[in-house]
């Protein structure tokens, strides 16, 4: 019954990489270069898979992805490609991905907070036999700061002070992310 459903091409696998920063880079955001492990396309085959670049249709389920067989009263049915290589490529052996590594530039918007997941679309692992990459999740850790604890979007640090200066009033100096600063007590 699936007579006029177009075939989907089975894209890559999304990849997630935890990143560790500083509280300073979670509350001004920061440009960071990060190194994942993936499967890239082929070049050698430019991900085909094929050798000689080409790539036939299956004889044995026509194009479609599919062949059922029946025997008695079960029936099973196995998907693939719909596409047949008839010299595949010797660098990824046909499977048009191989294992790489690449380098990639994130941006981490100011505010972020712990589990944060910032999407970059299609650096995930390469499809197979050139279909699409999947997506890289890069999920935010902020590091715990000497001073500082976070609740939300509040900064908090314990300041000590005598009982006269909370008796009597007076100025203290106290630290921010951004350099000291004084406060009337």
């Amino acid at each position: 019954g699936g007579g006029g459903r177009a075939r989907q091409q089975r894209r890559g696998s999304d990849l997630r990489y935890v990143l560790e920063i500083d509280l300073e880079e979670a509350v001004f955001g920061v440009q960071k270069e990060i190194e994942i492990p993936t499967l890239g396309s082929c070049g050698k085959c430019k991900g085909s898979g094929s050798e000689d670049g080409k790539v036939d249709t299956c004889k044995t389920c026509r194009g479609q992805g599919r062949v059922r067989m029946q025997q008695g009263i079960f029936s099973l049915q196995q998907g693939g490609s719909g596409k047949a290589i008839t010299k595949p490529c010797k660098t990824c052996h046909g499977e048009g991905r191989m294992q790489d590594e690449k380098t990639l530039s994130v941006k981490i918007p100011a505010g972020v907070d712990n589990g944060d997941r910032i999407r970059l679309t299609g650096e995930g692992e390469a499809g197979p036999s050139g279909a699409p990459a999947g997506d890289l999740f890069v999920e935010v850790s902020v590091r715990q700061h000497k001073i500082f604890q976070r609740e939300g979007d509040d900064l908090f640090c314990e300041a000590p002070i005598r009982f006269s200066q909370a008796a009597l009033g007076s100025e203290l100096n106290v630290p921010t992310l951004e350099g000291d600063t004084v406060i009337k007590i």
